[in-house]
């Protein structure tokens, strides 16, 4: 299991980041890259607890589908969602939230497994960890400039 764990602050409230983090719009724009568009589920706005997403976009050449839930949610706080269908063997997000002196400081936690034996490890360790936190980097720096302008 590959873990990736990612501390982003955020000159903005708490509320105003946690409902940022889960807002399916702003995905969808820091995903450009990927032409990632949510197809099913909530497909626009805030996703809230026991909701899906299913996203499609375009990584590593070829369009992919990934079904998420929000299956844990302790409003400004943290949230959680976990893969009911895609690519991988498992896949769960979490996400905290603390605001301190005004600072929001988000921390992302993703977990993930990657199928196909040894050839999905290698994949994971060559090509597929640093693609991933490299896509939530982007996603990162776009949700912190919207927060920012928000709390302006």
């Amino acid at each position: 299991m590959t873990t990736i764990h990612l501390v982003t602050q955020i000159n903005a409230s708490k509320q105003i980041t946690f409902d940022t983090a889960r807002d399916i719009d702003l995905h969808q724009k820091s995903a450009a890259t990927s032409n990632e568009k949510a197809i099913a589920g909530i497909t626009s706005g805030l996703i809230n607890k026991n909701e899906t997403v299913t996203w499609r976009g375009k990584h590593f050449g070829f369009y992919l589908t990934h079904k998420s839930r929000i299956s844990q949610m302790d409003l400004y706080d943290y949230f959680l969602d976990e893969m009911e269908e895609g690519k991988f063997k498992s896949f769960r997000h979490q996400h905290f939230f603390e605001e301190k002196n005004g600072i929001t400081i988000m921390k992302d936690h993703l977990q993930y497994e990657t199928p196909y034996g040894i050839f999905g490890k290698l994949f994971d360790v060559l090509f597929l960890e640093k693609h991933l936190t490299n896509f939530l980097l982007a996603r990162n720096k776009i949700l912190k400039e919207t927060a920012e302008k928000k709390q302006e």
